[in-house]
């Protein structure tokens, strides 16, 4: 019969012999294996080290070509515009980038004859038929109901009344006070905010955009977009200043149709100084000089900045 001592000196036996092992092995590969591991460690280190390197330059440099561009603006923006008329125009996913593009438009000496922040809401599709009726009940004296699109889209027919009356158009003036009442109409609804007072017609308009929509009437509201901003070229020079040209923002809307290619200038990077500046130089070129062009660091970017600004 096997008694209780017998055990303990079995058990002492194993646990003796597992200690012998885990000694012997980690002996015999301790060297080798910390070498290799200290060897990774210096070289991930000595990576990390050169990557924070490179970031930092690449900071700095990216600094001072906006310092540049900062700068420079002073030498070639004065007095290219100098009594023209721009609106300002702004999408919901743009305005951080508003006020850059504002001073570089001042620095030519242009007038801002006002800025409308359009709200996401008046390219709901489900607004359509409200706009419709908003448009239609709002266009006298500004224009006869029959001189709107007679499509039946909200978008379009309430784009086309606007531009309207905030652009130079051929037929009696507007009203400064009808002019007042639509925009408070439009603002009362929810479509549209003022943001600085508008004083005038324009001959320009900088529309401030961002990215595409992400909702699950995306396509339909980028769609509406374009519509919107091609009722405004119908009257006016336009410039889009966007950031990046991913499928469905406005930029890329833009630059992938033909016809408004040909007719509506982009800059794609305006939420830096370089492009703001771009954005700047490329109403200079749509005003004076009656060209277009396609400005930034993406696809369809023809150059940074127009060539030349026209004299």
């Amino acid at each position: 019969m096997i008694n209780f001592r017998y055990h303990v000196v079995s058990l002492t036996a194993v646990f003796l012999a597992l200690a012998i092992g885990l000694i012997v092995g980690t002996a015999a590969l301790n060297g080798p294996v910390a070498d290799s591991l200290n060897e990774q460690v210096t070289g991930l280190r000595k990576n990390n080290e050169q990557l924070r390197d490179n970031v930092s330059s690449l900071e700095k440099e990216l600094k001072l070509e906006e310092d540049f561009a900062a700068e420079i603006s002073h030498v070639v923006l004065p007095n290219t515009l100098t009594g023209r008329r721009i609106l300002l125009l702004t999408l919901p996913s743009g305005r951080e980038h508003i006020e850059g593009v504002t001073e570089m438009l001042r620095r030519t000496g242009a007038t801002i004859t006002g800025r409308i922040d359009i709200l996401d809401k008046f390219f709901e599709p489900d607004n359509n038929d409200s706009l419709l009726e908003l448009a239609e009940s709002s266009a006298q004296p500004i224009l006869p109901t029959s001189a709107l699109p007679g499509n039946s889209d909200g978008v379009e027919t309430s784009s086309a009344l606007l531009s309207s009356a905030l652009l130079d158009r051929t037929g009696p003036p507007v009203a400064e006070a009808d002019r007042r009442t639509l925009l408070t109409a439009y603002g009362n609804a929810g479509y549209l905010t003022v943001a600085d007072k508008v004083n005038g017609v324009a001959e320009a308009v900088v529309v401030i955009s961002g990215q595409s929509h992400t909702d699950k009437n995306a396509a339909k509201k980028d769609q509406s977009v374009l519509q919107m901003v091609s009722q405004f070229d119908k009257a006016a020079a336009v410039v889009v200043a966007g950031r990046g040209a991913a499928e469905g923002n406005l930029v890329a809307s833009v630059r992938g149709n033909p016809t408004y290619a040909q007719a509506i200038s982009t800059v794609d990077n305006s939420n830096t100084t370089q492009g703001q500046l771009a954005v700047a130089l490329a109403t200079v070129e749509q005003v004076i000089g009656r060209r277009v062009g396609h400005y930034g660091l993406n696809t369809g970017a023809a150059a940074l900045i127009p060539p030349k600004a026209p004299a």
